[in-house]
């Protein structure tokens, strides 16, 4: 159960399996993706069915289901949850497609038969009868999407709406388990029932934080009223009401107690987001052409918001990163005469420019030193430096600095913009520098200045 799926063959489609899923009227895509998930479906399907040879005779369908779960997550290593999410579909799809569920006592030779019969979708309509391709061409509304059709759905919506990547894949990954938590319930997903209970148990019994629960909370409205287009009234109760945290802030020895044992890319990396206040992201998506040594500026293209902003670059390190691109073109040399594709290009721009990705000027500032292979389009090509090796090396170097405070790379971020407060620079320059939209924002540095911001002696230093 815990063998990826990538590193498997996809099984054949059996006929029954086929039959069971069109009977269920889930909507599955001819294609070669609906071919696999068939496929995988069908070895859940095999695989309950084995189990509940082992059940009592006389044993229900739902309890044999719930049976097989625990079954599941008892099992040593335990399933990913992307794995229980698969046998849920597809023993869901199996409960909706078939009839006449029995099991068997024991015969004389001690086999158990586990029997079901395919259901029919109406009069003069045959669920064995049915195409693939008589589903593929009914209408949207006319046919009932599977969990998997509405995530893709959800997926489409939210790339023509121009939502960042990672908010895709967060958006995702709550709608994932609302659909699963709804259909554990049987619960309609459009409905205020579900919504609020899918929150109410996020909250009580799962203990999320105030800002993950409203984070499942957009998701999910997202779904219903963007994508099922059924839009859920009376539901902003389940909202929570933020904290407020105060950042985490480092002192300027503390600052230069890091420096002291930092080195090599990711060295540079970290002063340059202490020096520019950029997010992480932000600056590991820096391109060789965002960088004008000459006018000692950065340019972040697409940021936060998908807007841009020019950041100063730190006369400090100017040599330093002048010296990083010469080492970048040499790497970029030796790509071209190994004739690598050229790198990742936003958007259209690899369609109306072929050949710009394979230019120095839009070369990654911080590449990998692994070639990776393109998720999307297949094709091996050089990203950029991966974020959690710019997490490891701060670790080590907070670790080798002696700083007992929780330091992130955002942390660099906020000590940025506290030290620029504390030296007395405006607070709209440090808006605009950190690419805030709106002051209040901003305005959260004031309260983590030294002396609190405030300038007040304590009485304490009176005595």
């Amino acid at each position: 159960m815990n063998e990826p799926m990538e590193a498997k063959k996809s099984p054949e489609v059996k006929p029954w399996v086929r039959r069971v899923v069109e009977a269920a009227g889930v909507f599955m895509p001819v294609n070669a993706d609906g071919e696999k998930r068939l496929g995988w479906w069908g070895v859940e399907m095999a695989r309950f069915l084995k189990f509940c040879k082992s059940l009592p005779e006389g044993t229900d369908l739902r309890p044999a289901m719930e049976g097989y779960g625990r079954y599941l997550k008892s099992s040593v290593p335990p399933p990913q949850e992307w794995q229980l999410a698969q046998a849920r579909e597809a023993l869901r799809c199996f409960q909706k497609g078939t009839e006449n569920w029995h099991i068997t006592a024991p015969d004389a030779q001690g086999r158990v038969e586990v029997g079901f019969r395919v259901k029919t979708r109406g009069a003069g309509e045959d669920a064995e009868t049915r195409s693939g391709a008589d589903l593929e061409n009914r209408s949207l509304g006319e046919r009932e999407m599977s969990e998997e059709g509405w995530l893709n759905k959800s997926s489409q919506t939210m790339k023509v709406r121009r939502l960042a990547l990672r908010t895709v894949e967060t958006y995702l990954g709550w709608q994932r388990r609302f659909l699963s938590w709804v259909a554990d319930k049987g619960l309609e997903p459009a409905s205020k029932a579900a919504v609020e209970g899918f929150i109410t148990w996020l909250a009580v019994e799962r203990k999320v934080s105030a800002g993950t629960q409203n984070q499942a909370f957009s998701a999910v409205l997202f779904l219903t009223s963007e994508v099922m287009e059924t839009p859920v009234e009376g539901v902003d109760g389940v909202r929570a009401k933020r904290s407020h945290h105060l950042p985490v802030v480092l002192s300027r020895e503390e600052v230069r107690r890091l420096f002291a044992v930092m080195e090599g890319t990711t060295g540079l990396i970290l002063k340059l987001l202490y020096g520019t206040g950029l997010r992480q992201m932000e600056c590991l998506r820096l391109r060789v052409k965002d960088v004008d040594l000459d006018r000692k500026v950065l340019m972040v293209r697409d940021g936060k918001g998908g807007k841009d902003r020019q950041v100063m670059l730190p006369s400090a390190l100017n040599a330093e990163v002048s010296e990083h691109v010469q080492r970048l073109r040499t790497l970029w040399e030796a790509d071209r005469a190994a004739n690598l594709s050229g790198v990742w290009l936003p958007e259209a721009l690899g369609v109306k420019y072929p050949n710009a990705g394979k230019e120095l000027a839009w070369q990654w500032l911080f590449p990998s030193k692994q070639i990776g292979i393109d998720p999307e389009s297949g094709i091996e090509r050089r990203h950029h430096l991966h974020e959690n090796a710019l997490s490891s090396a701060l670790k080590v170097a907070r670790e080798k600095s002696g700083i007992t405070k929780k330091t992130g790379c955002h942390t660099l971020r906020h000590s940025f913009a506290t030290h620029l407060l504390e030296d007395g620079t405006d607070i709209r320059t440090v808006q605009d520098l950190l690419g805030h939209k709106s002051v209040e924002t901003t305005q959260i540095y004031t309260h983590v200045m030294a002396g609190g911001g405030t300038g007040t002696r304590s009485p304490l230093d009176n005595l």
